[in-house]
């Protein structure tokens, strides 16, 4: 059972990372949801044994770990955050940019980063001095 779990969080491990190489934001976020639930799935195998209920364990059988279930919600809780941040941040590229394509965005980026130096060269010549200018 436990290869299976193994198994299936490998192939779901795999399709995050190839979503998350690919130029579309809405599809890094789907990766990276993938990703974090692969993540769920590990630590939900690692505590996969049969106990009894660990409130009134009644029996000869060894109580169940309570610790793997909690921290599987708390990754899922913290996996829904994160993925709501994603969300909107996407959103707001989409508003302020109007594209979700990561080479686009990146080139935009570099125009605007060369058009700010230009600008900052610019302000810093006009911010000389007189006299340094007759040095020149």
């Amino acid at each position: 059972m436990t290869l299976i779990f193994a198994l299936a969080a490998a192939i779901v491990f795999g399709a995050g990372a190839f979503l998350v190489l690919t130029n579309d934001l809405v599809r890094v976020v789907a990766g990276m949801v993938l990703i974090s639930q692969s993540a769920v799935l590990v630590v939900i195998a690692s505590g996969l044994t049969r106990g009894d209920a660990p409130i009134l364990p009644t029996g000869d059988k060894q109580p169940s770990d309570p610790l793997v279930q909690a921290m599987a919600l708390t990754a899922i809780v913290i996996g829904l955050a994160v993925t709501a941040l994603l969300l909107a941040i996407v959103a707001r590229v989409r508003a302020t940019l109007r594209s979700l394509e990561v080479r686009e965005l990146a080139r935009d980026e570099a125009e605007h980063t060369a058009d700010l130096e230009q600008s900052l060269e610019e302000m810093y010549e006009r911010l000389e001095s007189p006299e340094e200018r007759e040095e020149q």
